[in-house]
């Protein structure tokens, strides 16, 4: 599929998603078999002028049978699609032809049924908002710590240098109640915007150890970190976020389920949707 995305010649809101119960009949995910593709991906890369980039990323995305959500702003691109496998596939095979989208890295599952019931392009001010203009990841990463490397510090409760490790949920607090790495710290935020203000308030829990910040796919741990690094403290963001933490690790250090934007509402560590009851 050749997606021609924008012009080559520039440089290349938080997601506002409510809690949604699943509303599918009993055994649309119990039982059935697997058969829709789901990916998660974010990339804080220069889009000049984003506005010009959303009917083209439509139109392919409806030509291509996709449903869900992407956003997108001067700062990057977040999306959440499903659909076919090899149109899913292939779609994001394309946007990665575009310079500005090559290093866009997906996280996948699956489902027995569509849990979009439409698809969405947006133009936001920020594809997570986080309201302080001068975090900007596309500028620089901060450092983030791999799954398997994060368990073995979990393991030892130390990381690789002997410092104590301090795991902290980035989430807002409903999603926390699905599940969270044990002992985390939750400052039971309601949106990200408040996660500046909570980081001052607790800065002395912080201060003088190793802090992972984490979240769902990574994007709000990546914004997390780099404020945090600006406050002084010695943070990594969770590479892949807990999906990819799942995906390449599993349920170790894990209680629960991971709250998911969709009508799946939550996966397991096995990147299962939950079972809805009969």
């Amino acid at each position: 599929m050749a997606l021609t995305l924008a012009p080559r010649g520039g440089p290349v809101n938080g997601l506002a998603v409510g809690r949604r119960r699943a509303s599918c009949d009993s055994d649309t995910y119990a039982g059935a078999v697997p058969s829709v593709l789901n990916i998660s991906a974010y990339l804080f890369t220069r889009i000049a002028d984003p506005h010009s980039l959303r009917p083209s990323l439509r139109q392919h995305a409806i030509a291509a049978g996709l449903k869900g959500t992407i956003l997108l702003a001067e700062e990057g691109i977040n999306l959440f699609l499903a659909g076919g496998s090899d149109d899913l596939r292939g779609f994001v095979d394309a946007l990665r032809e575009d310079p500005r989208f090559s290093e866009l890295a997906t996280k996948e599952s699956w489902s027995s049924s569509q849990p979009f019931q439409r698809l969405l392009v947006k133009v936001k001010r920020e594809i997570i908002r986080m309201d302080r203009p001068t975090i900007r990841p596309e500028a620089g990463r901060a450092p983030s710590v791999a799954p398997a490397t994060l368990r073995r510090w979990l393991d030892r409760g130390r990381d690789d240098a002997g410092r104590e490790v301090v795991m902290l949920d980035t989430r807002n607090a409903f999603e926390v109640e699905y599940g969270s790495f044990a002992g985390a710290l939750d400052w039971r935020i309601e949106r990200f915007t408040q996660f500046p203000d909570a980081a001052i308030a607790h800065r002395s829990d912080l201060v003088g150890k190793t802090v992972v910040s984490y979240c769902t796919g990574g994007i709000r741990c990546e914004k997390a970190a780099l404020y945090l690094r600006d406050e002084g403290i010695d943070a990594f963001q969770l590479d892949g976020g807990i999906l990819g933490y799942f995906e390449q690790v599993g349920s170790d250090h894990w209680n629960g389920e991971c709250f998911v934007f969709d009508e799946r509402e939550a996966l397991s560590p096995g990147l299962e949707p939950r079972t809805v009851p009969a």
